[in-house]
């Protein structure tokens, strides 16, 4: 198979249209593209301080688009 084939087939759902933070998307696509993150992973990841990722995992969370499991974060289903 091969790889064009492959990322056809696992497309990222499209962000929901409440989302109107630039870094808000950034967080929700790359919990949607990893399939979960803990805030230590996203902050290393997209290079953001922990107080802001911390502040939106709590909004994104809030508003019921992602959700707690352990340690980590995912996107609600």
């Amino acid at each position: 198979m091969s790889s064009q084939e492959q990322r056809s087939r696992s497309r990222i759902e499209p962000v929901p249209d409440d989302l109107d933070s630039a870094q808000a998307k950034l967080v929700y696509l790359c919990l949607e593209a990893t399939g979960g993150a803990t805030a230590d992973d996203l902050g290393d990841l997209l290079a953001m301080k922990q107080l802001s990722i911390l502040s939106l995992l709590n909004t994104l969370s809030s508003d019921g688009l992602i959700e707690q499991r352990g340690e980590e974060y995912v996107v609600a289903n």
